[in-house]
């Protein structure tokens, strides 16, 4: 093994990733806490204020909150499935290729989710620069910043498709089915 290939440089290949991995669960948990807080709101405060007479609580930040966590778990998460290989594949003629033309084929595929993502990014600026006079009607929230998702999450399907199919980047490794001998 030499220096280059050593842990060191795959810490330092893998850090984008994992501070994604870490940006994705810090918004899971938001939209989960967020969901929570709705069902408690709607299903218990209610009854509680209406049982005593008290006035209503506004919940209908809890929409807002989820749509935006969504919005921006989605766009990441598309992201980092690409590193994880999680994505949809439907494996019907590589497999049976030989091993020497199965990488060059992967480069060009991992090009294409590369122009994909740029794509995304390139009419998600257009739509989130569209949006960014307006604000979300319950907190007011610049809505350039929902579709700012798309261009976070479309850069970084660029870029980590460029850094797989220059190979800077190995995705985590897949089993793929054996074809026939």
């Amino acid at each position: 093994m030499t220096t280059e290939e050593g842990p060191p440089a795959r810490r330092w290949r893998r850090w984008p990733a994992e501070a994604m991995r870490w940006v994705l669960a810090a918004i899971l948990i938001l939209a989960m806490a967020d969901m929570l807080a709705g069902v408690v709101l709607r299903y218990v405060v209610v009854r509680i204020t209406d049982y005593f007479d008290l006035p209503g609580i506004s919940f209908f930040w809890v929409e807002e909150v989820g749509e935006f966590a969504l919005c921006w778990l989605t766009f990441i998460g598309a992201a980092v499935a690409i590193l994880e290989r999680t994505h949809f594949a439907l494996v019907v003629l590589t497999h049976r290729l030989p091993p020497p033309l199965q990488r060059p084929l992967e480069r060009v595929n991992y090009l294409l989710i590369a122009g994909f993502g740029g794509v995304t990014a390139f009419y998600g600026w257009k739509v989130s620069a569209l949006n960014a006079m307006l604000v979300s009607p319950a907190l007011s929230i610049n809505l350039g910043f929902l579709f700012f998702a798309a261009v976070g999450g479309g850069g970084l399907i660029a870029l980590y498709g460029l850094a797989v199919a220059c190979g800077v980047v190995r995705p985590r490794d897949l089993e793929l089915p054996v074809g026939p001998e």
